[in-house]
């Protein structure tokens, strides 16, 4: 026998061996169960997605499903999760089970590696579940190892690949442009492939959320059925793969874009995909989304159970027309506003190129001498003089042509060398699969942080997806740049933390560009919209809430749709992480008072609206009204607000149920941040009154809100 039949012998041999001596692998939350088995050919299959049994047998009892990470080339007709191109030019692949492993991780997560291998060639895949019992939520993973000496190029490699045999299925998307993102739209999945993409490359979401809700058996409801809400944690092109086959069965595969994106792993390397995020609710989707809500704040975003900043922005005050006495008059209005915080916006650099507008300027951090002659320093010397923070915007991933950066360092330019170069919104974007380049991204918020460490928080902007599609760093492998490109912004983040790890940052991307939670490990919140008027708030950010808590989403009041009052204009923006971008003279006398009395009733109710269960109780979808509550954790306080859009003059309106509430105790329940900046008691009702029931929320007024406080007696 030839030596390299005989190692073939024993290698499946052991492989064999392993997988009869292997028992069904469970992965449980507390109420979710991820079951795989081994097939008596060797490969790993997922047996069962559901919930929770008491009995761990039962979860093998019916027939298994399809296999775990199904690869190219073999039996297989549909999309696969993983496909290798070997040194031999052979594209096939087939993973047996090797071992598996559970380990409990320092948060209380519990970790769960599965071990799959070819054994014809040097490949291994390790397959990562980990799980976060209280909290409902699986993420997974995928490392693939190339063993061998030579190279192999991986045409597709997901994060995650899931099975599902039900009788039918409908996935909700959400997708937009700028300023209308995040809107919903629900679809019955047949035969054949429904893909959710995008390949921008740094302003990523643009055009679509990188997240989704899968309906089973039913269309998605908010308080009943089986829904997964799955997500991908990664700052970058994303697809999610949706294919029913011939017999009905769906199979989610999500992970990296594989669009011009083929990754060569090196002889003894290996390739980590990103992690998908997802929880399984039998409650339809407002429980899945509290799943999410209660995971990210307890693992995933950057402070994620410390407090939040209230804010004054000077952007709609003074655009890029402003100088150092101006600044320092807003500052004083930020302490006269009562937030926490001044934010300069874009404008404060440039000096060969000032930055006047958005044509130039960007790349040269020096601040603007005719504009700012005493420096940032000036400005937070008077922030803490008058007892507010200092925030500032920055953009370091991009660069203007017209700019001092782009004369000197063209090459460090992600640009064709020998086509016209096209611009959005008038800049280009820096290669960050460059080391250099990762330094000098590094060194614009270090240099800031070292020349003022007073900065308490970062606006950092990212305008434009990735144009001219050309590395001069990666050489010969443009395929991967949008891939290191994201790597290499996650290494500048990481030394950034690192350095500075009380420094809050908000991600930016033109308003709704980067939505994810991979960037969100590295800031506390993130913009979701350049759209501030409050009506089209209200969709967006019921949107965003279906994946995101409250206390990341940045929402401001503003000048936006002067026809709403200031009370309705913040009254959206109370249920987010609350901020202003107006100039206080825009505002009267009564609706002055009004906001800074606002601002206390908000920070009052931090801990419900930012760290309590979120109930969506009207949807603005196809209504003239929507209302969302926010319950303490401990149940003994509560916030609702709701919210007339344009209602007929003649609506016949009933009752909303509230939700969340213990139906044992009674409740004292006022109106708050009234129009005169006062409250008043409503009524008193049992939790179970307010749950069968229901409260009288609407009006026939038009763009007129009311919030309400439920206090436990």
């Amino acid at each position: 026998m030839k030596l390299k039949s005989l190692l073939t012998t024993m290698l499946l041999g052991a492989v064999s061996v392993a997988a009869n001596a292997a028992n069904d692998i469970v992965i449980e939350t507390d109420n979710t169960a991820l079951v795989y088995s081994v097939g008596d050919n060797g490969r790993l299959y997922q047996h069962y997605l559901g919930k929770k049994m008491k009995n761990p047998a039962d979860y093998t009892a019916g027939p298994r499903g399809g296999e775990a990470y199904i690869t190219h080339g073999m039996e297989d007709y549909f999309e696969p999760a993983l496909h290798i191109n070997h040194p031999d030019g052979n594209s096939s692949s087939v993973l047996k089970y090797v071992s598996h492993a559970t380990k409990a991780l320092p948060d209380g997560a519990k970790e769960t590696v599965i071990t799959l291998a070819d054994d014809q060639y040097p490949d291994k895949v390790d397959l990562h579940f980990v799980a976060y019992p209280r909290e409902n939520v699986i993420k997974a993973y995928t490392e693939i190892f190339n063993n061998g000496k030579k190279p192999v190029t991986l045409d597709k490699f997901a994060s995650s690949m899931l099975h599902f045999d039900r009788p039918n299925y409908y996935l909700t998307q959400f997708n937009g442009d700028w300023i209308s993102e995040a809107r919903p739209s629900e679809i019955e999945l047949k035969f054949g492939k429904k893909e959710l993409d995008t390949k921008l490359g740094a302003r990523a979401n643009m055009f679509v959320s990188p997240f989704f809700q899968l309906a089973l058996d039913e269309p998605s409801r908010e308080n009943a059925g089986d829904v997964l809400v799955g997500t991908l944690g990664w700052t970058g092109n994303f697809r999610f793969t949706f294919e029913v086959d011939q017999l009905g069965k769906l199979r989610v595969i999500s992970g990296i874009n594989p669009y011009f994106s083929k990754y060569t792993v090196k002889g003894g390397e290996s390739f980590k995909t990103p992690e998908f995020i997802f929880t399984l609710s039998n409650n339809g989707k407002g429980q899945a989304s509290r799943n999410l809500h209660d995971w990210a704040r307890n693992y995933q975003v950057h402070k994620g159970n410390d407090d939040r900043m209230t804010l004054l922005n000077n952007w709609e005050a003074t655009y890029f027309d402003f100088d150092e006495d101006k600044l320092v008059s807003l500052i004083g209005e930020a302490k006269q506003l009562g937030v926490d915080m001044f934010l300069l916006d874009d404008g404060w650099f440039g000096n060969k190129y000032p930055r006047h507008s958005d044509t130039q300027g960007l790349g040269d951090w020096d601040e603007t001498a005719n504009k700012l002659p005493n420096g940032i320093g000036r400005l937070t010397e008077e922030a803490k003089k008058q007892g507010v923070k200092f925030g500032i915007w920055v953009e370091p991933e991009m660069v203007n042509p017209k700019s001092e950066l782009y004369e000197q360092h063209k090459d460090w330019v992600i640009t064709l060398p020998n086509r016209d170069e096209y611009y959005f919104r008038n800049q280009l974007v820096l290669d960050l699969s460059n080391p250099k380049v990762q330094d000098y991204v590094f060194g614009v918020v270090d240099n800031l942080m070292t020349k003022y460490p007073d900065i308490a928080f970062m606006k950092w902007d990212c305008n434009s997806p990735i144009t001219n599609i050309y590395s001069n760093y990666e050489k010969d492998n443009q395929t991967h740049l949008y891939v290191d490109y994201v790597r290499g912004l996650y290494k500048v983040l990481d030394r950034i933390q690192a350095k500075y790890p009380d420094l809050r940052m908000m991600m930016c991307s033109g308003g709704g560009g980067r939505t994810d939670y991979e960037g969100l490990k590295y800031f506390t919140e993130f913009w979701p919209s350049d759209n501030t008027d409050p009506i089209d708030r209200l969709f967006i950010q019921w949107g965003y809430s279906q994946v995101f808590p409250a206390k990341t989403q940045c929402a401001h009041v503003t000048t936006w749709n002067k026809s709403a009052s200031a009370k309705f204009r913040t009254d959206v923006a109370m249920m987010g992480k609350l901020g202003f971008d107006i100039n206080l003279h825009d505002l009267s006398e009564n609706d002055l008072k009004f906001c800074q009395n606002a601002i206390k009733e908000y920070n009052r109710l931090k801990p419900v609206i930012l760290d309590g269960d979120r109930y969506g109780l009207v949807a603005p979808y196809n209504s003239n009204h929507t209302a969302t509550m926010y319950v303490g954790k401990d149940k003994k306080q509560a916030a609702v607000f709701a919210f007339d859009m344009f209602p007929l003059n003649v609506e016949h309106l009933t009752n909303v149920k509230l939700q969340g509430l213990d139906p044992n105790v009674t409740y004292s329940i006022k109106e708050i941040n009234k129009s005169d900046a006062t409250s008043s008691h409503y009524a008193n009702y049992s939790g179970e009154y307010l749950m069968t029931v229901g409260l009288p929320l609407f009006s026939t007024s038009r763009m007129s809100s009311r919030v309400y406080e439920l206090t436990a007696m």
